[in-house]
């Protein structure tokens, strides 16, 4: 056991004035399962490469442990599995591999086929056992549960409890519950670690921003009142003072304006002690707005209905023929393993051009709103990305800062976003169309927990017509009316 010690950390990017981190301390144990959450943007990935040596930084971090990440960048996908697998972990034997990848549940075979075959999920699970075999490692996990489907997420969920020593960056809820003894949170204004996994953390932190609320009511009550007392007995004390002009016993009316002055100049430190009180609470607040959405009312019940289709490529079908009626109102989930066609049918609803069996019937005039899941091709400014999808700019930006958008990311290009900004710019182009039918692909991928939250509630409160592809469990029980296996 040893510890990882971060000591005034202060970090900024070469290109920005703002820092990223500014005089961080904490200190971890290598022997904890950490999860480490917080907003889009806040400086996750970056802290996680900080530990690895790839920025200058001014401050000190402390370890006698080695750091691994993840994902593992693979330069040459062509070759075998086992050999990449080899030029991470030179030392481990074959039979290592395959007890780790029994855990995984992941089949044998992947070790003697191309790298590039290999569906995201086999990736994920060969590069996390392989760096799991380098003993006395600390792995740095950024984001694991990006494409997975909701059975590898329950199965890597499941290995990485039987481990220890690792940060590991994520925004499912129900995968870190299952994995994680200790939190680390990247905050507004500091970073903390708690004993516990992400129920117990957020139940905590919800708890002290309820008590700090109560306390800055509390609080501004007392200032105000004070400002009020002060002032009155200011008043007085100058009304007594112009009294000694004729009084006939100065001294006395002089004693009783210096006693009233003494009250006021109390009521003033009184008042100064609770703004510095106050300006102490609430630095951390994660308030996040209540989005909207406008969906059109279509007229009639059944929107699309979908009869034997399965997607078909190089001549083969990726699916089993599916039959179902998407109705107004509904909340469809598309569920099954990476692979099977959930995304592809999500495209033909869309009217992407691809070869399938069965048939598709959207109702007449349908409107539809897509979020694809790829972001890859996202670049360009938001003033320009709203005008190429005629979106109304000021509605498109406000959305962006109701999702923790900072003003000055407004002069960024959308390429040089995080993953879950630019999750987020799709998804608010979506917000800001009027559809009948929304057709969203993994929304939540790269989105921090108070995104997905604020979704939730949107779509509770909206009751929109959708198709969903999404593997969060707390998301799918939240808002699925019904869930079509594939």
């Amino acid at each position: 056991m040893s510890m990882i010690k971060v000591e005034h950390l202060t970090f900024s990017y070469p290109t920005s004035h703002d820092n990223v981190f500014e005089d961080v301390n904490f200190q971890i144990d290598t022997e904890w399962r950490l999860g480490f959450v917080g907003r889009n943007g806040r400086g996750k990935t970056t802290f996680l490469r900080l530990l690895m040596g790839n920025y200058e930084y001014s401050g000190k971090i402390l370890s006698s442990v080695q750091f691994d990440y993840f994902p593992y960048p693979v330069a040459d996908k062509a070759k075998m599995t086992w050999e990449i697998l080899q030029e991470v972990r030179p030392l481990a034997r074959e039979w290592e591999l395959l007890r780790e990848l029994s855990l995984l549940e992941a089949d044998a075979g992947v070790l003697w086929r191309p790298f590039e075959t290999l569906s995201n999920g086999e990736q994920t699970k060969v590069l996390l056992a392989a760096l799991f075999l380098n003993e006395g490692h600390f792995l740095l996990i950024d984001e694991p549960t990006n494409h997975l489907d909701a059975h590898a997420r329950a199965m890597v969920s499941s290995y990485l409890s039987r481990k220890k020593g690792f940060i590991l960056v994520s925004h499912d809820r129900r995968f870190l519950d299952g994995c994680v003894d200790h939190i680390l949170s990247l905050n507004k204004a500091d970073i903390c670690v708690q004993s516990g996994n992400f129920s117990s953390w957020i139940e905590n932190f919800d708890r002290q921003q309820n008590f700090e609320q109560a306390q800055n009511t509390r609080l501004q009550k007392d200032i105000k009142r004070l400002q009020q007392a002060a002032a009155r007995s200011g008043i007085w004390s100058s009304r007594v003072e112009a009294s000694k002009i004729g009084a006939a016993d100065k001294g006395y009316v002089g004693h009783k304006s210096a006693k009233m002055m003494k009250r006021a100049k109390s009521f003033e430190a009184r008042q100064q002690k609770a703004i510095e009180q106050k300006s102490g609470l609430l630095k951390n607040t994660e308030h996040a707005e209540a989005l909207q959405i406008r969906p059109l009312e279509y007229r009639s019940d059944i929107l699309a209905v979908l009869t034997g289709v399965s997607a078909c490529y190089n001549g083969a079908a990726v699916n089993a023929p599916v039959s179902f009626s998407v109705r107004r109102g509904e909340r469809i989930i598309l569920e099954g393993k990476n692979g099977c066609g959930k995304s592809s049918l999500l495209k033909l609803l869309a009217g992407c051009p691809i070869k399938h069996t069965g048939t598709i019937k959207l109702g007449s005039g349908l409107i539809i709103s897509y979020v694809p899941q790829d972001t890859s091709h996202l670049r360009g400014t938001l003033p320009d990305f709203a005008r190429q999808y005629q979106l109304d700019e000021s509605l498109f930006k406000t959305v962006l800062r109701k999702l923790d958008f900072e003003r000055v990311q407004f002069e960024k290009d959308i390429s040089e976003f995080s993953g879950g900004q630019k999750k987020k710019v799709l998804l608010a182009k979506s917000l800001c169309e009027q559809a009948h039918l929304y057709l969203w692909d993994e929304p939540l991928n790269f989105t921090d927990v108070y995104s997905r939250i604020q979704i939730e509630q949107l779509i509770l409160e909206f009751s929109p017509s959708m198709v969903l592809v999404e593997h969060d469990r707390a998301f799918r029980e939240a808002v699925a009316t019904s869930i079509i296996p594939l």
